[in-house]
């Protein structure tokens, strides 16, 4: 079953979203063209990604400066899980998940 969460069009560079979706919080945001959907908490106290700031392909954490290259989200100089990152799909002129 596709989920859509947002239409093509609307994903240029620096594109964030935030959904909810069967009580988790995602992000969807674009990097370098990229589009990348990842749960909306940062892996080492929860805090919320979408307020982090963005230098190129590294996300880093308002909360605790823990900066994650998103290209593979894992954590670039701090002790700490990766980010939960989850597979897009597209339908027609929307991406979202496939359940």
């Amino acid at each position: 079953m596709f989920v859509a969460l947002e239409r093509l069009i609307n994903l240029q560079d620096g594109y964030r979203g935030v959904f909810q979706f069967q009580g988790r919080h995602l992000l969807l945001i674009v990097v370098d063209q990229q589009p990348i959907l990842m749960e909306n908490r940062c892996p080492h106290q929860g805090a919320p990604l979408h307020a982090g700031t963005l230098e190129g392909g590294v996300l880093r954490c308002s909360r605790h400066g823990i900066a994650f290259d998103l290209a593979s989200g894992r954590p670039v100089s701090a002790p700490c899980p990766p980010l939960r990152r989850l597979p897009l799909a597209y339908d027609g002129d929307r991406i979202g998940l496939d359940l």
